[in-house]
Order: structure tokens, then sequence, then C-alpha cells
């Protein structure tokens, strides 16, 4: 138990006689309760031993976040004597709990905290939590088989925010969607077209939106005014059945040994007549990969699009100085004749040359500026 029963020793106790004695307990509880904010769970509810007044502070933090450091201190392995001790944590805390809570999380990254049979128990705080007012829902957690979100949750108006990782969700008919959601991250769940589709178009304050490796749907479907950010993670249609006509700022990461990675980005850039801020990373596999992309031909490739590119300002870094990458940099700057400037960071040890060849590139935009930094490898 996170509470320590001992009485503390009378050479222990803080004393208020003395105002510079303790000088911590003297300060407002709003900072009182920011400093709490920064301790972990665990940390939080040690500090009632300290003296009376500390006693029930903890009770009142705002976010609540279980991870591995709950169970940090464990003398035991076993994993089913650790999820036993973490379930109780939790159950002990919401139980002393007093107040609202904004945040709630459970962080289980690592699939040693929770196994598939604490499903009940992750209903049961769900049902406790809509009871206090929850704004942040966040449950990282990997099963094998999906978690099936339970109906309650749907009821629950004051969500902001909602993350799921392997869950499985399933509206019931009667969900008239989530009107204060600002921010909603899917990893690894599963949802029927028809029920993400209704969820997103119910959502209407929505404004972020992360998809990553999602299960049950072939069609994103997005009626989101109001959505600002959006990442998507996964395989993504080199075709697009109309253009981004809103869509301001793009960042991708982008496998330039990947034909089909290479054709997604063009299509992206051409189907965004809005499009001002483009940036571009190339993952690690990249560089360690031996392998080289296909044959293929500029101009089926690069094929001049139908309305020349808006971009302002792009930035590419970790390049290694490939042809595909290097095609894809003249690329742009053939056809962005507004583009203001180009920031380019190669990887370590890439030959000089390559800033050479960058230079010649013809450009449509005058004004154009090429900056070439180069990483520092102390």
């Amino acid at each position: 138990s996170y509470l320590i029963r001992r009485k503390p020793s009378r050479s222990n106790r803080l004393t208020m006689t003395d105002a510079d004695s303790d000088r911590i307990s003297c300060l407002p509880d709003l900072i009182i309760n920011q400093i709490l904010s920064h301790l972990s769970i665990k940390e939080a509810v040690r500090t009632s031993v300290l003296s009376s007044m500390w006693r029930n502070k903890w009770s009142t933090q705002l976010d609540l976040v279980f991870d591995r450091q709950c169970v940090s201190g464990a003398t035991s392995q076993d994993p089913s004597v650790i999820e036993s001790k973490f379930l109780r944590i939790v159950d002990h805390v919401l139980l002393l709990h007093s107040g609202p809570i904004n945040k709630f999380e459970v962080s289980d990254s690592g699939c040693d905290l929770i196994g598939v049979n604490s499903m009940a128990d992750i209903d049961r705080w769900i049902r406790h939590l809509i009871g206090r007012s929850i704004k942040e829902l966040v449950l990282d957690i990997w099963f094998e088989q999906r978690y099936k979100i339970p109906w309650c949750l749907f009821s629950c108006q004051s969500l902001c925010r909602l993350n799921l990782y392997c869950c499985w969700l399933k509206p019931p008919t009667t969900f008239e969607g989530f009107r204060n959601l600002k921010s909603l991250e899917l990893e690894r769940v599963t949802v029927a077209q028809d029920a993400f589709e209704h969820l997103i178009s119910s959502s209407p304050l929505l404004e972020k939106l992360i998809l990553t490796d999602f299960h049950g749907f072939t069609h994103i479907n997005i009626h989101a005014p109001n959505l600002k950010y959006i990442q998507i993670t996964g395989d993504v249609p080199v075709e697009l059945p109309r253009p981004c006509i809103d869509l301001r700022s793009l960042c991708l990461f982008i496998n330039f040994n990947d034909l089909k990675q290479i054709s997604v980005a063009l299509c992206l850039l051409k189907s965004s007549p809005k499009l001002r801020k483009f940036g571009m990373f190339v993952p690690l596999e990249e560089q360690t990969s031996l392998l080289t992309p296909a044959s293929y031909c500029w101009e089926e490739l690069f094929s001049e699009p139908d309305t020349p590119l808006l971009v302002r300002h792009l930035a590419i870094e970790d390049i290694s100085g490939t042809k595909s990458e290097l095609d894809f940099i003249r690329f742009l700057l053939l056809y962005s004749p507004v583009l203001e400037k180009l920031i380019v960071k190669p990887i370590v040890n890439v030959k000089p040359e390559l800033m050479i060849e960058l230079i010649r590139f013809r450009r449509a935009s005058a004004q154009a500026e090429v900056i070439y930094r180069v990483n520092d490898s102390s």
C-alpha cells in the first residue's frame, strides 16, 4: 500500500512553531498542487506521511497517471503478483481520491502490468471516472485481443481528449457523439466504417486526430470542420478521391527506397493547393538498409503537376544523397514558383559534393534560398 501507517517519530515530524521550518506547507494550495502534479502517483501519495497538513493533499490531484513507476519497488518479479499489485494501487487511489479528475492514464506499453483477465477492472474504472467528469482518458494497454470499450463511456460528454490503444469501439445505436471532444488518438483500434464516420462527424469540436494501424474500415471519410491536425500511420492510397483544399502544413516520414511511399508523397503535394509548409524526415531504416529503389522513369514518377506547387517553406532531414532523394528535391524546386526557403539537413558523413549538386538544381522561384545544414557528429 502507498499509505504508510507507521506514525512518524517526534524527531521526524514537521513543526510549525517557526514559520521558516516548513516553508513549503505555507505555500498556497494552488502552488502545492502544482508541485504535486510533477510527482508520480507513488511519490504524491507518500507525501501524506509528512504531517497532518499533508495527509490529504494528494487526494485532490486532477491528473492521475498509472505506469510502471507505480510498482517499481515490487520485490517479486512474478507477472501475476505485479499485476495484482498494480490493480490494487489503482483501486486504492480511486477510492481515496476526492474531487474531480481531469486526466486518467493507464500506461502499459511494456505489456506487463495488465493482462486480458483485467478487462473487468478497466470497465469498473471507466464507470467510476464518468461520475467524476473525466476530461482526458488515456488507455495505453496492449492485449492480444482487443479490449471492448464499455457503452457507458459513449455517454461521457465531459471528454475533451481520448487516447485508445488495442481497443474495440462499438458505440451503441443511441450514441450522439462527444460534443466536447477536441483530441482523438486511436492506435491498433478496431472500429466499423459507419461507426468511425459517425464518431468523427458527431464530435463538432474535434481539432486533432491521430490514426495508427486501425482496422475495420478501408476508406477514411472525415467530416470535421474544426480539424487542425491529422496524422495517419499505415497504408495510404496513391490517389485521392478529392483534393485536400484546406491542408496548409504537412510533415511526412518517407523511405525513399520505397517507390510507393514516394508516389504517396507526390500525390499529397499535388492534391493540396493551399499547402504552404512541407517537411520530410528520412527514417533510420532507410539509412541502414542496403536496398535501393527499383529503376523508374523521371517523367512518369515526377510528372509535372496540373497546377504549380504553392509551398513556401520546405525542410528535408536526414537524407544521404540517394538518387531518389535528389530527384524528389529537384522536383520540388522545379515546380514551386513561390518557394522562399529550402532547408536540407543530411546525415553525418555525407559526401560534400551533395551541397554542390543541390545548388545546381534549377529553381522555379528566383527568391528560393537553399540552406544546407550539416549535423554535428560530436
